[in-house]
């Protein structure tokens, strides 16, 4: 019996060829770097177990970084997943009381 094979996902610009990421604010000292960004693109390939709805998508997140010799050699990650399966209606949005 042959195994199935999932191709693997496109990464970097050919996963993603309208993404844009935006600084908003970034911060150093020593070692750590502390970066607030805003990406938007379009839902054109499978995300997080959804196909793709072609909708635009605008999430914001923080990355944390830490340098050795120049170098990323860690990053701590947030973004807002929550807000990003909302516009993909993913999830319900919540009520406005």
């Amino acid at each position: 019996m042959q195994q199935r094979r999932d191709p693997e996902p496109l990464r970097g610009p050919e996963g993603a060829p309208d993404a844009q990421i935006t600084v908003e604010k970034q911060l150093a000292e020593g070692d750590l770097v502390a970066t607030r960004w805003v990406g938007r693109g379009t839902h054109e390939g499978e995300l997080l177990g959804i196909q793709p709805t072609g909708k635009q998508v605008t999430v914001s997140g923080l990355t944390i970084s830490r340098l050795e010799g120049g170098k990323i050699v860690e990053e701590f990650q947030n973004w807002d997943t929550f807000g990003m399966m909302q516009q993909l209606d993913a999830v319900p949005a919540l009520a406005h009381a």
